[in-house]
């Protein structure tokens, strides 16, 4: 269907699914603060799962789809693209806060703990890449692997949340989880479940149509799948990451808002599962191009770059944001530039 229609309309249909994901997007950012405030998790683990993952929906789709199409770059590096952008968008963040360094102000064991857990999650395809092409039933161990060290970071992260070990030191800019009284007399908690999963529809639809179109104007435009996965259909469906993330600041949940980078993040490792499992044609690790593992080692160098700022808590840096969001934009900006020049390959 998409094939028959005009770069036009494909530009039509992209945009008005970008607006579509920003919408649901910004809605869900509320609903998930006031969630956390009913239920008791707290904004840190809410935004690494809830948010999270109801932001990741679009790009699950994207790559999904591509896999089964039997695009297993474009699948790739949808997912791992992702990531990168989506670390970059908490500098942007980070400008919006005029308070205080971000990293400072959102101090929070959980975070840190899903920053370790992200840059382990983000090896294993890493390491899969390196080793034989092994599958069972067109699957690779490593997918499989990735699911359940995702499950158990999760479950590690919620008994971190009941029972830290370590708390940030408390200082006159660090904002802290607390829940709104105004939630406590809201619309009950059924009501905003049901109305998150209307959500995360909206956001599912969209992320096809974005899947649809982005192989199209790869093969039209002629342009590089690693490319187009990473800095095209990836950047689109890490939209909802960036309205929520700024929504959140605005909010004052500071927390929630580099939880749900960071869960998402982690989350969006699952992409790679999932796109194992559409492609059909052996393991999705060895079908990728160099320029694919590219952008996963420029994930797991900003995500350590942001783990350290996490750690470091620097007040105030360059421009009044954290050196950290400064380093992060210049890696994000430059790994763009390198790709692009250097012959998409």
């Amino acid at each position: 269907m998409f094939s028959q229609l005009s770069l036009g309309l494909l530009g039509l249909i992209a945009l008005g699914a970008a607006l579509a994901i920003l919408f649901a997007g910004t809605r869900v950012t509320g609903l998930a603060d006031r969630i956390a405030d009913r239920s008791g998790m707290g904004e840190a683990l809410t935004g690494g799962l809830l948010l999270g993952a109801s932001t990741s929906v679009p790009g699950v789709i994207v790559s999904f789809t591509s896999a089964l199409d039997g695009r297993a770059s474009l699948a790739f590096s949808n997912g791992v693209g992702g990531i990168a952008a989506q670390t970059a968008f908490l500098a942007i963040a980070d400008l919006l806060y005029r308070r205080a360094n971000l990293e400072h102000a959102s101090a929070e064991l959980a975070n840190i703990f899903q920053c370790g857990l992200l840059m382990l999650l983000l090896t294993i395809p890493l390491l899969a890449h390196v080793t034989p092409a092994f599958t069972v039933l067109a699957v690779h161990p490593a997918s499989i692997g990735l699911f359940a060290v995702y499950v158990a970071g999760v479950v590690a992260t919620s008994r971190l949340k009941e029972n830290p070990m370590w708390t940030p030191v408390q200082t006159g800019d660090t904002r802290r989880d607390t829940p709104s009284e105004d939630d406590a007399k809201g619309k009950p908690m059924f009501s905003l479940l049901v109305r998150t999963a209307g959500l995360i529809a909206i956001l599912s639809l969209s992320g096809w149509a974005v899947a649809k179109v982005g192989a199209e104007m790869t093969e039209r435009l002629n342009l590089s799948a690693s490319f187009v996965g990473a800095a095209m259909t990836a950047v689109v469906t890490s939209l909802p990451e960036l309205v929520t993330t700024l929504a959140a600041v605005r909010r004052g949940a500071l927390q929630l808002a580099i939880g749900g980078i960071i869960g998402g993040n982690t989350f969006d490792t699952l992409f790679l599962t999932m796109s194992d499992i559409g492609y059909r044609d052996g393991s999705v690790y060895h079908a990728v191009a160099l320029s694919d593992i590219f952008w996963l080692a420029i994930s797991l160098t900003m995500t350590s770059v942001l783990l350290l700022g996490l750690l470091f808590r620097q007040r105030q840096g360059p421009a009044g944001i954290g050196a950290e969001s400064v380093a992060l934009l210049a890696i994000y900006l430059t790994a763009l530039v390198v790709q692009f020049f250097g012959g998409q390959t």
